[in-house]
């Protein structure tokens, strides 16, 4: 798990993750929920070496954690490349199957047809506007 200390720090990590499945865990030093999670929390990112996992202190990053709607302690984001956030909840021990429900339903393999749209250097809206110039050109030719 890796600490995270600053806005910065957060985008650059997940910037690096590229496609990789991040979790995110929100938390407070003083927070026993988030002390008792920790350990459980550990084990599952031991078991899942594919996800990124990242730790947010609250205190030490208030203004980031209230920009991005965390107002519970512990809270957990999850995150995925292009598809950026893919949900967000808050969880306690007891409620630890909803973490494992997260990782199961975000980590299902991807289609591999091609990169997202707007990903990288390629730019496919010439592509696009090409298809609908020629649709539309196809219905005028045959409306007329």
């Amino acid at each position: 798990m890796i600490d995270i200390h600053s806005t910065q720090e957060f985008l650059s990590a997940l910037g690096q993750a590229g496609d990789r499945l991040v979790i995110v865990e929100f938390y407070g030093t003083w927070c026993a929920s988030c002390r008792a999670l920790f350990p459980k929390l550990c084990r599952t990112a031991q078991e899942h070496p594919e996800i990124l996992f990242l730790k947010v202190n609250f205190d030490e990053n208030k203004p980031m954690c209230k920009n991005l709607n965390v107002k519970v302690l512990p809270y957990f984001h999850f995150y995925r490349g292009a598809d950026g956030q893919l949900e967000s909840f808050s969880c306690s021990l007891a409620k630890f199957q909803k973490i494992k429900d997260g990782i199961q339903q975000h980590s299902t393999a991807r289609c591999s047809i091609g990169p997202p749209r707007g990903v990288g250097d390629l730019n496919l809206e010439p592509a696009a506007s090409g298809l609908m110039d020629k649709a539309t050109g196809s219905s005028a030719a045959a409306s007329s």
